[in-house]
């Protein structure tokens, strides 16, 4: 074979060593969701390409340059691994007729798919935590939602996350906008780059968001959104505040934030850190209330977010923070012939709860102890024909100044949980 095979770039493996940190990181958000009252849901990596160009938008820099879309070989349809899991959510609830008569707190675990320039934080499949809320008007719901991040951020031990708040209102809002915007985009056009003039008549909002530091003063200047809200969006906008300010979360209002995604209406965010250089939004949402009916379901208001895995996983490392390993609470070394009875210890202990490594592959007696303490385990049971004999084990603590002692296999479970 011509070369070694290796993971396809901006797609990594996650390694043993690495792994009890997401296994952390998971339990904590499955604990922090039910304490909100949110259930899980499961959708397919593979949608049809024509979800996401609906959804999304077309002249979105996700459709029209990240997706991976492919024919497929079998019937010719076009097919898309997901780039983000909205979509995909209210897709199923409507295919599913969830939403009948009900409204549904729903999450999902699990890779997208982006065809980026990869970098820390930024990888071409990545894994998101994506929180939906299907059938909930008002502003509500959009502060329980910046609320719960701000208690998950507490509970990952995570500092110096701050909120960044706007609000898009309404579609006849940025009509206005958007007439009042291109007017002035037009006024500045020997400063846009290639990339904004091509924006200017299809999306010129995401203009706003450019990082181009030659326009950053002409943007700065440009009319701002919130100047054309109606009074409906207004309320919204500030009747979300009051109710962040109450809960005592802090803020800043970013006009400049308008999100990648057409979908979202009134209410967006983003939690943002300065600690991971350029990819420093670590959580980012909104409401798009207008979603549902766009992809063929009655209208219903609707609202959620999504946090990066490997961001916040990075953020934990780059704060210090250790993710504890987990460790057996004993493990099993054995000499002589006595491999059936060390397996059926081993198995004793964990019908009794007792975590328990079992030496496998033969060796010394003295490279099996070194693997015993090398695995973390507070003890090491030791199985050697006499024990065998007598039905015994030699149990011998690894972790402190403690004499190695004999025990009935009876009692041996007892014997370690107890200390």
């Amino acid at each position: 074979m011509a070369g070694s095979l290796q993971a396809i770039r901006g797609m990594n493996d996650v390694l043993p060593q690495d792994v009890h940190a997401w296994e952390f990181f998971e339990d904590t958000v499955r604990g922090w969701l039910a304490a909100y009252g949110y259930r899980g849901i499961r959708m397919p990596i593979v949608e049809h390409t024509a979800l996401f160009k609906r959804a999304i938008g077309e002249v979105t820099d996700i459709v029209e340059k990240e997706m991976y879309t492919f024919e497929d070989a079998l019937n010719g349809e076009s097919l898309t691994l997901r780039p983000e899991g909205t979509a995909s959510c209210v897709r199923a609830a409507l295919e599913h007729n969830l939403l009948f008569q009900n409204a549904h707190r729903l999450y999902y675990m699990g890779p997208m798919f982006r065809h980026e320039r990869p970098q820390r934080g930024r990888y071409r499949q990545f894994h998101q935590v994506g929180v939906e809320s299907l059938g909930y008007a008002g502003p509500d719901m959009d502060a329980e939602h910046i609320l719960m991040t701000a208690r998950l951020w507490k509970l990952l031990g995570l500092s110096g996350i701050e909120l960044q708040l706007n609000t898009l209102g309404t579609s006849e809002d940025r009509a206005r906008h958007r007439a009042r915007l291109i007017q002035y985009l037009e006024g500045h056009a020997d400063l846009l780059d290639e990339d904004a003039k091509r924006r200017l008549h299809s999306n010129p909002l995401r203009i706003l968001d450019s990082k181009n530091p030659a326009m950053q003063d002409m943007i700065a200047a440009a009319p701002k959104l919130l100047d054309d809200l109606d009074e409906v969006s207004l309320k919204h906008f500030e009747d979300l505040q009051t109710l962040l300010r109450g809960a005592g979360i802090g803020y800043t209002i970013n006009p400049r934030l308008v999100r990648g995604l057409d979908y979202y209406n009134f209410t967006v965010f983003e939690w943002v850190t300065t600690q991971l250089g350029a990819q420093g939004t670590v959580c980012a949402g909104g409401r798009y209330d207008g979603l549902v009916e766009q992809l063929g379901g009655k209208p219903s208001p609707a609202c959620g977010f999504a946090m990066g895995v490997e961001r916040l996983l990075a953020l934990r490392e780059e704060q210090g923070i250790k993710t504890e390993r987990p460790v057996p609470d004993v493990y099993v070394a054995h000499m002589g012939e006595v491999r059936a009875y060390a397996l059926a210890v081993a198995e004793r202990l964990r019908d009794a709860g007792v975590s328990a490594v079992l030496h496998c592959g033969g060796g010394s007696f003295k490279s099996q102890m070194k693997k015993a303490d090398a695995s973390g385990a507070r003890f090491a049971v030791i199985i050697g024909e006499d024990e065998a004999a007598r039905g015994m084990v030699s149990l011998k603590p690894l972790r402190e100044a403690a004499e190695q002692a004999q025990a009935s296999v009876d009692d041996l479970p007892g014997l370690v949980r107890s200390a």
